[in-house]
């Protein structure tokens, strides 16, 4: 399969590692999921590989480190700048290894570059404290430092925002950056590379391992005692395992795992805009991102009214190749993605739910899979109790708002969920009630770089983004100094 691009330097077959393109005879084939296409053969790294890019890694940090905040700031801007720059060029290689719309792709690229230019600027805020003593001969004063190399696994969903996202924090903070992307999209994370290249970042501060043995590249990211930082964007069981991995050198860990959002429209809320709201956080990247809505709760006095406009609205959904200007849905990642989804909707509709739209493949394909809207729906069926990770979309009815707090956090999960009201004492009441990191009240598009992502419970800890994020990559170290 041949891609135009203008710049043709930005599709790399090869793993970035301390400042070089590395060959290997194994390769990985990278493959359109819309029509099954081959876009390119990755060289296939494995464990080697990874640890020589560990250690390039270790070798880079002490010169990267003793660089002042200003200085490392001015190289992350132009990082930031070339992404800009090549936007377009960008999210056609995003759109063709991973399906969404391209008009999604092209804001997951300015989304994804702004949290480079965002932890530019905000690493020269790494304020530290001076602490009153508790003697006279006594200084308490508190640093903040980077907190060494850290190893990253990032998942396909966004190829390029979550690298963007963890590595922005890494570098601004001084540390030094290794991440194995997921197979399924690694020429995003290898033009990000590209472009850390041009931007003057040194050799090995940023480096991509590309390979498919997920299980051999991941013990020496979480078990190698040059990693100081593990961090991870993926499902709660993978997490699990990488936890108890890095448990044996107590690496310092971040985790953003599985979701079970609810959205909950109450009574009082502004019907339209809930429809508006649940469409796009459901429907984006074909209902494949970890915040998306992926259980709509209502209230049963405004139920055949929601339902009704939902479907007319959701119904209106094209769905096609991402590279076409017409597409709203792309196709799902892979054929077992599919299955998955499949497997979700028949065992539940066993039990009980209603298909009003959807309820299948899209005639003639392998990943794409209509928009679905079920009734019908309760809070113990599989549709609600697992990550759906598709564009389906159970409607489950409730009674009072005690009963949708207690339907809401009826889970192990605890990353996103959204509600709808326009009385102020309810959105009090129930944005501090919900078990969830994050909470979007008359809104669903919550993602931005300046607020903190993250969740609680088995949907992982520590946060993204914002202010927040920069600590995630330093150790605070105290200074005592008596004597005086």
């Amino acid at each position: 399969m041949t891609i135009e691009l203008k710049d043709n330097q930005l599709l790399k077959p090869f793993s970035y590692i301390n400042g070089s393109w590395h060959s290997s005879e194994a390769q990985l084939a990278v493959t359109n999921p819309a029509n099954g296409k081959v876009i390119a053969n990755v060289a296939n790294a494995g464990v080697i590989e990874t640890e020589l890019a560990v250690r390039s890694a270790k070798k880079a940090l002490k010169h990267w480190a003793s660089q002042s905040a200003a200085q490392r700031s001015v190289i992350l801007k132009k990082w930031h700048q070339l992404m800009l720059d090549h936007q377009d060029d960008l999210a056609q290689i995003l759109t063709l290894e991973q399906g969404k719309p391209l008009a999604e792709a092209k804001g997951e690229i300015l989304y994804g570059a702004a949290f480079i230019e965002w932890f530019a600027e905000e690493a020269k805020r790494a304020y530290g404290d001076t602490i009153p003593s508790p003697s006279t001969d006594k200084r308490i004063v508190v640093l903040k430092q980077p907190v060494g190399v850290v190893g990253a696994i990032t998942p396909w969903n966004f190829p390029n925002a979550m690298i963007t996202r963890k590595a922005g924090a890494a570098l601004a903070a001084g540390c030094t950056f290794v991440v194995r992307p997921a197979t399924q999209t690694p020429l995003s994370a290898l033009a990000v590379a590209e472009l850390a290249e041009r931007a003057g970042i040194p050799a090995g501060v940023f480096n991509v391992v590309v390979g498919s043995d997920s299980r051999g590249m991941g013990k020496v990211l979480t078990q190698h005692p040059d990693i100081a930082k593990f961090t991870f964007t993926g499902s709660t069981n993978v997490g699990k395992a990488l936890i108890n991995q890095c448990s044996s050198t107590v690496k310092k860990v971040s985790m953003e795992l599985g979701g079970n959002a609810p959205f909950i429209v109450f009574d009082d809320a502004d019907i339209d805009a809930a429809v508006a709201g649940a469409v796009a956080s459901k429907y984006r990247n074909a209902g494949q991102t970890c915040i998306c809505t992926n259980r709509i709760l209502v209230q049963k006095e405004v139920a055949e009214t929601f339902t009704s406009k939902f479907v007319e609205a959701v119904s209106k959904l094209n769905v096609g190749d991402g590279i076409s200007p017409d597409t709203d849905i792309g196709p799902l990642i892979n054929s077992d993605a599919v299955s998955d989804v499949e497997t979700l909707v028949n065992d539940s509709v066993s039990v009980g739910a209603k298909v009003v739209l959807g309820g299948e493949r899209a005639p003639d394909s392998n990943n794409f899979y209509l928009p679905t809207v079920l009734t019908n729906v309760t809070n113990d069926m599989p549709i609600a109790r697992n990550e759906i990770f598709g564009p389906v979309s159970p409607i489950i009815t409730f009674d009072s708002e005690d009963e949708a707090i207690e339907m809401a956090n009826d889970t192990e999960y605890g990353l996103a969920a959204y509600f709808y009201s326009r009385d102020i004492g309810r959105i009090w009441r129930v944005g501090e009630s919900l078990e969830y990191g994050m909470v979007g009240i008359n809104d669903s598009a919550i993602s931005n770089v300046s607020a903190p992502f993250g969740g609680v419970k088995q949907s992982g800890f520590g946060r993204e983004g914002s202010k927040y994020g920069l600590d995630e990559y330093m150790e605070i170290k105290y200074l005592c100094m008596g004597g005086l």
